[in-house]
């Protein structure tokens, strides 16, 4: 396998992740109307989207030759954090939606969550 095809393996998954973010957070008015459940569902995919978005990030970074843990830990964490960031702004422009700081804690929760727990099961 060449480095271009692996480079490509690794890095297609988190941007196609990524971009599942961004189209989900240009739906506007996004609600099932079910009240505290709504809240409930909504912060839950907040945390479960970061947290798959890590983890990937995790894998490429480890697999691109960030092979020592911290590293490769705090670099999946801070890009998630960052694309929270860009993801919560681009929320301001939708209608109906808005940007918010609780949703960057719970994407910042999730994302730990998941670059931890997939660089801890992989450099084990």
């Amino acid at each position: 396998m060449s480095v271009w095809d692996k480079m490509l393996k690794l890095w297609v998954p988190v941007v196609i992740w990524a971009g599942a973010i961004f189209y989900f957070s240009s739906i506007p008015n996004l609600s099932t109307g079910w009240g505290i459940y709504d809240l409930i569902l909504r912060k839950g995919a907040h945390m479960t989207e970061y947290f798959i978005l890590a983890a990937l990030l995790g894998r490429a970074f480890r697999g691109s030759g960030v092979s020592i843990y911290p590293r490769c830990f705090w670099a999946a964490f801070l890009v998630a954090i960052l694309y929270a960031f860009s993801d919560e702004y681009h929320q301001s422009f939708v209608v109906g939606r808005g940007s918010s700081g609780w949703d960057v804690c719970f994407d910042s929760l999730g994302a730990c969550l998941g670059s931890y727990l997939y660089l801890k099961l992989k450099f084990r």
